[in-house]
């Protein structure tokens, strides 16, 4: 039997919740799990379901027949394969923790995606992407060849079917016009110490200071640099006992975890946007195949 995931939005009216479960009950669909939120201030209805279709209806003749509900309520209604492994494109510069820890949770199961390719303005984590039978792109950055880099990076992302792209500690700002066109499919990883601490050496400065939490934010990027709707945030705490590359470590850690858990959330369907902000539900059953993630 197939599993699909059903994600809705639209504004807040009665009988939504009936519509939409009383369809697929007629198409011999039983849902395995349902998460819904209703803001308030928005007027707006986010619902998913994860389902599974006892009677082999498939994806195209679900989206095509709830398309009468659908206008009844003025729903954005779209099912998803819920084995289909998203096309991820990432993206690293010298830092490569993050790289790292999402191609181990890819390696053995945890992040369920097909890495279409990394692309890197350096060489140094080419061979590692190599030995993974990954295509790796150089694609050298500057003042004065940025538009033409910008338009090697879109080549390639059209070229690979790139769906997302992660940018796990890549250290490029995107131009507005990239932004723009892959807007809510490009996922970033920075410290929370913006904006107190900025530029090469936030850690350092936090440590001075004598800060005692230490975090990440994991966002869509948008054209306000790091200012892009939040998908997940973590913290850490440390004390006046340790340095700054103690700092250091245990940011690069909750970076990591904080990125991984933003792309799990996204590859399956739970992010919802909601104007500068997003609606994330938690995680179906079963979604943590291999490991919990951190």
């Amino acid at each position: 039997m197939k599993s699909y995931v059903l994600t809705v939005t639209c504004k807040s009216k009665r009988g939504v919740v009936a519509a939409v479960t009383g369809y697929l009950a007629e198409k011999g669909c039983n849902i395995t799990d349902s998460s819904q939120f209703d803001d308030q201030e928005t007027g707006l209805f986010f619902m998913r379901l994860t389902f599974i279709s006892e009677q082999g209806v498939e994806r195209a003749e679900l989206a095509k027949d709830i398309e009468p509900i659908a206008t009844a309520f003025s729903m954005k209604a779209v099912f998803n394969d819920g084995d289909y492994r998203m096309k991820v494109l990432l993206m690293v510069s010298r830092f490569g923790h993050c790289l790292n820890d999402l191609l181990y949770r890819w390696k053995i199961g945890a992040l369920p995606i097909e890495i279409v390719g990394v692309v890197s303005n350096h060489f140094d984590y080419q061979k590692v992407i190599v030995n993974h039978d990954i295509p790796f792109h150089h694609i050298k950055v500057s003042k004065d060849n940025k538009p033409q880099a910008e338009a090697t990076l879109m080549d390639v992302v059209e070229q690979s079917g790139a769906e997302l792209i992660v940018l796990a500690r890549y250290m490029q700002v995107l131009s507005d016009a990239v932004c723009k066109k892959m807007s809510g499919r490009i996922i970033n990883i920075h410290h929370s110490f913006l904006p107190s601490f900025k530029g090469a050496s936030p850690y350092k400065q936090a440590y001075q200071r004598g800060v005692k939490l230490i975090g990440a934010t994991a966002h869509y990027v948008t054209a306000d640099l790091d200012e892009g709707p939040i998908i997940e945030q973590d913290v850490a705490r440390v004390t006046h006992a340790q340095s700054p590359d103690d700092y250091v470590s245990i940011g690069r850690d909750v970076e990591s975890q904080v990125l991984a858990r933003a792309v799990h959330a996204h590859i399956h369907h739970r992010v919802f946007m909601n104007g500068n902000k997003t609606i994330v539900f938690p995680p179906s059953p079963g979604s943590y195949k291999s490991e919990r993630m951190g």
